[in-house]
């Protein structure tokens, strides 16, 4: 019984909860400009991401509310319609083997990842096939939980693999010359007026609003660019928004997968990191494959495919594709289409497959 009274209490927890949210974004602003110094290619969002993870893992109050997090994907989705064009949108002839091979290296990566941690780490079907599974976390994890599977195990390999590629991806296509070493956010880009930029604001939260009620997954950031791209793409708006606010969308973003860390203690990430680390290797070695064969079949851009077919979360990845000046429709498409064949399959895949918790320990 506590002896603190309930308005008091609710006090505390109310101002504990600001003074979290103001240092997640202090050290994710610090970071992220920490990269940016030091000219890392994608420098705001793995900055900020290095740094709010790191505070988290140390133990720090780290959080991101849900109104901020839906106003930085609004402003990332806003951001991402802007650039697109009448050149990106006549390479979509190329969507439907590209998006067909997509389905096939999703599969073929879930049953590698989870081959892997049965055999090598002794995991159970079921959560092996769940951590396997790229993307689709929230879905994932309600799933292991009805299931019985081991949540806090797949939620570290899940949120591992986000965080390994948010990071090194930039690197390694600024070191292949695959994408410009130059930080999107020191790309100049005409800014919209401010009649134009309250027409973007209004247009993204209705669109967001509408495909939230449908229930369309990721609908803040679907819906924003949406509407930004048919303002772009029909010419009825001309710029974008103020390099001030993509950085902010950027830094925000990284701190929202910085804080992933918040939710997971130092001994369960410690127990499963060697589980993280070699699932990754066998997802990465399995999507390499088929970035290979779409590279040397199509005209698409090496960049465009490996950011597309990455095995990595929708906001981190289009994020991704922001600052290194990838294409985003190409990107969100591929992105958006293995969210739904997840989403879809990997309930019967694991009916199929997998086996209770409760039958492997007997």
């Amino acid at each position: 019984m506590t002896l603190i009274p309930a308005p008091i209490s609710s006090a505390i927890a109310d101002r504990a909860k600001i003074l979290g949210t103001l240092e997640t974004l202090v050290i994710g602003a610090a970071g992220g400009l920490l990269f940016l110094w030091l000219n890392l290619p994608g420098g705001l969002i793995s900055g900020a991401m290095a740094a709010v993870g790191t505070a988290a893992l140390a133990g720090r109050p780290l959080t991101m509310p849900p109104i901020l997090t839906q106003s930085v994907l609004v402003l990332l989705g806003i951001t991402l319609g802007s650039l697109v064009s009448k050149q990106l949108i006549q390479h979509m002839s190329a969507y439907p083997l590209t998006i067909g091979l997509l389905a096939l290296a999703t599969f073929c990566s879930t049953f590698g990842s989870s081959f892997y941690l049965q055999r090598i780490h002794g995991w159970d079907q079921t959560s092996a096939l769940l951590a396997g599974s790229p993307g689709a976390l929230s879905q994932i994890t309600m799933l292991a939980a009805e299931k019985g599977a081991d949540v806090a195990a797949i939620a570290v390999v899940q949120t591992m693999r986000v965080i390994i590629l948010t990071a090194a991806l930039p690197l390694l296509l600024a070191l292949t010359g695959a994408a410009p070493s130059a930080p999107m956010e020191l790309i100049s880009l005409a800014v919209a007026s401010p009649l134009e930029l309250a027409v973007l604001a209004a247009a993204a939260i209705a669109v967001a609003l509408l495909l939230r009620l449908a229930k369309f997954p990721a609908s803040w950031m679907f819906g924003a660019m949406i509407a930004s791209a048919v303002l772009h793409g029909t010419s009825l708006i001309e710029g974008g928004l103020p390099p001030w606010m993509r950085g902010v969308a950027l830094v925000g973003i990284g701190a929202v997968i910085g804080t992933r860390f918040a939710r997971i203690s130092k001994r369960t990430l410690v127990s499963h990191i060697n589980a993280g680390l070699g699932s990754f290797a066998v997802a990465i070695a399995i999507s390499a494959i088929f970035v290979t064969v779409i590279v040397l079949a199509t005209h698409v851009r090496f960049a465009d495919v490996v950011v597309a077919f990455a095995p990595g979360a929708m906001d981190a990845m289009l994020a991704l594709a922001l600052t290194l000046h990838i294409d985003p429709i190409f990107v969100g498409a591929h992105h958006l289409s293995r969210f739904v064949f997840v989403s879809i399959t990997t309930p019967g895949i694991v009916h199929l497959f997998g086996r209770p918790q409760e039958d492997v320990d007997d």
